[in-house]
C-alpha cells in the first residue's frame, strides 16, 4: 500500500505538490468514489482516475544518458530536432529528463518516469551537486576564479558559491579548460557565469551529477541505474536539501 499521491506522482502526471492539490481539489477518483484525504493509501489493483482519466501505473524506470550537443533535453520538439528519449527506442515507457542541458552542451542527464524522483531532484531546496568542464576564451586570472567562487551577479540574481579549478590553459590559442561544481539549475548558468567575467564558454560538458559520473559511456550512450544508485540519490538530494536550510 501506497499513499495516494506518491502513485500520482510516480505515474507521471505531476509531482507529488502537485498530486496532493489534485486530489484536495477532488479530481481524483479511487475505484469510481472520489477522494479527498491526503493520508489514502492504495493497492496495486484499486483503479485510480485523475481529472477523468484512468492512471497508467508503470513500473519506475532510471536512466543516466551521455547527451550529445545539438540535441533538446525534451520528449519532442516543434522544430523536429533530436531529443534525449530518442535515444531509448527500446523503451516502451513515458520517460522524460530530470531537469535539463541546454541543447549545445553535453554530458549527463537523468531520465525516469518517477515524477516524485524527479521532483525531489530538481526543488531548489534539494539541488544535488553537478561538476561540469567548460572550455573558455582567454586565461582567467586568480580574481575572475575567485568571483565565481562566491557567486556571480547574473540579472536573475546572484549565483551560490561555486569550486572552480583552472585545469590548463593554452596561451598560444588563449583558452581555457576549467572545472566548476555548481548546485543550482538555472537556465544556461554556467555559461552565463562565465559571460560575466569576460570569458566566454566555447565548450561545455556535464561530466558528474552528485556521485554519478560518464564512466564506460559513449556519447549517446546509457545505462539503468541500480536500485541502491536510485537509494543514493535520494539520500543526496535530502543530505544537500538539509545542508542549504
Amino acid at each position: 500500500m501506497e499513499r495516494l499521491q506518491k502513485v500520482i506522482a510516480h505515474a507521471g502526471v505531476a509531482s507529488r505538490r502537485k498530486a496532493e492539490e489534485l486530489i484536495l481539489n477532488g479530481h481524483v477518483k479511487v475505484n469510481g468514489k472520489v477522494v479527498k484525504e491526503l493520508g489514502t493509501k492504495v493497492g496495486s489493483n484499486e483503479r485510480i482516475e485523475v481529472s477523468g482519466i484512468p492512471l497508467e501505473r508503470e513500473e519506475p524506470v532510471y536512466f543516466l544518458l551521455y547527451k550529445p550537443r545539438g540535441v533538446i533535453s525534451s520528449v519532442s520538439d516543434d522544430k523536429g530536432r533530436k531529443v534525449v528519449t530518442d535515444f531509448f527506442p527500446e523503451n516502451k515507457k513515458r520517460i522524460y529528463p530530470v531537469g535539463r542541458l541546454d541543447y549545445d552542451t553535453s554530458g549527463l542527464i537523468l531520465l525516469t518516469n518517477d515524477g516524485d524522483f524527479a521532483n525531489v531532484l530538481m526543488h531548489p531546496k534539494y539541488e544535488v551537486e553537478k561538476v561540469y568542464v567548460a572550455k573558455v576564451k582567454g586565461i582567467p586570472i586568480r580574481e575572475k576564479i575567485k568571483q565565481l567562487e562566491k557567486g556571480i551577479k547574473l540579472e536573475d540574481g546572484k549565483t551560490a558559491p561555486a569550486r572552480v579549478k583552472l585545469l590548463s590553459s593554452d596561451k598560444r590559442k588563449q583558452t581555457s579548460i576549467i572545472e566548476i561544481a555548481i548546485h543550482e539549475g538555472r537556465n544556461r548558468q554556467v555559461r552565463r557565469m562565465f559571460e560575466a567575467i569576460g570569458h566566454d564558454v566555447l565548450k561545455l560538458k556535464r561530466e558528474k551529477y552528485g556521485f554519478l559520473t560518464l564512466n564506460g559511456l559513449n556519447t549517446g550512450g546509457h545505462r539503468e541505474l541500480t536500485p541502491h544508485e536510485v537509494k543514493q540519490l535520494r539520500a543526496l538530494a535530502s543530505t544537500e536539501g538539509n545542508r542549504l536550510v
